[in-house]
């Protein structure tokens, strides 16, 4: 059976896909043997090709075009998915490789401003596009048919389905963003991602997850209506706690991070300037990003709201 079109490209893309991933395991095993966690303070500013970020990024590229492809193929509706919310997984995709990969990552272990910015990448840009673009849903076209039956089925056991809405209401995903964003700047546990690798995958998966879990509660959660109100508090009451701890570290007045302290003279900072600009970063852009979704929720609302108050006029005035 010859296949066209959409169809075609997703069989050919499989083969190019795992053919990339063998290669890109097999590169990587002269690094995993000879790489000595914390052997050198002077990081090399270069790309970071490490081995588990760069399958998990592949792997989520080939699920959702894998996904997109699929769900045209079969569906009756050949525009499932909207251009632009393709274009917004992509641009998430692609600060995720910005955050990760390029050498934004390196400096993080010479500059606290650097690493700032990566997890502003991380939780205000990245994780917002991501859930714009709906991997939930396009991934699980990816899957074949029967694992999707057998999710259908796991998701509708009534345990599992009450947990997963409790934890992705709203107020849940804003206390465990909360508390990994604050906790993860407590001095001893920040100078851990500097000294220890997996430290700092810890504290990047925490920040990336727990973004994606509020940035999803507040866009496509389950309370309907009323998702548009309280996502304004929600939104609101983060910039204001982020706006807090980026004005603590703006106008402390010693460094909080010791683990700095030799670090920064490279680049003709002293730790304490350093970690003002880091401030700054998380206390400026981020709260732009904050005050702009806001200010989307409350359109939204007030749209939803005319929508529904012509609708009752409408039906008054049709009433004979």
């Amino acid at each position: 059976m010859r296949l066209r079109g959409p169809c075609r490209f997703l069989f050919m893309s499989r083969i190019c896909i795992s053919r990339i991933l063998g290669i890109a395991a097999l590169s990587f095993i002269p690094r995993l043997a000879f790489a000595q966690e914390g052997a050198s303070l002077a990081p090399e500013y270069t790309w970071t090709w490490d081995p588990v970020i760069v399958f998990l990024l592949l792997a989520s590229a080939w699920l959702y075009i894998a996904g997109v492809v699929r769900a045209r193929c079969t569906s009756h509706n050949p525009r499932i998915f909207a251009g632009w919310q393709l274009i917004a997984f992509v641009l998430g995709w692609l600060t995720l490789i910005v955050a990760l990969i390029s050498p934004v990552h390196e400096l993080g272990e010479s500059l606290f401003s650097a690493h700032m910015l990566q997890h502003e990448l991380l939780m205000v840009v990245a994780a917002p596009l991501l859930i714009v673009g709906r991997p939930d849903l396009v991934f699980i076209w990816a899957l074949p048919l029967s694992w999707r039956k057998d999710l259908a089925r796991f998701q509708h056991i009534s345990i599992v389905h009450r947990s997963w809405r409790l934890l992705a209401s709203p107020l849940s995903a804003w206390l465990l963003h909360a508390m990994a964003l604050w906790t993860w700047h407590i001095p001893s546990l920040f100078d851990a991602t500097i000294a220890h690798n997996w430290v700092h995958a810890l504290q990047h998966s925490s920040f990336l997850g727990t973004a994606l879990l509020f940035w999803s509660s507040l866009l496509y959660g389950h309370m309907g209506r009323r998702a548009y109100g309280e996502g304004i508090i929600y939104v609101f009451t983060t910039a204001v706690h982020t706006s807090i701890l980026g004005a603590l570290l703006t106008f402390a007045a010693s460094p909080w991070y010791l683990i700095y302290e030799f670090r920064t003279a490279i680049w003709g900072l002293s730790p304490l300037e350093d970690q003002q600009l880091g401030g700054l970063i998380m206390w400026v852009p981020a709260g732009l990003v904050y005050t702009i979704m806001g200010l989307w929720l409350l359109g939204a609302w007030i749209r939803d709201s005319d929508r529904r108050t012509s609708f009752v006029c409408g039906g008054a005035i049709a009433k004979p």
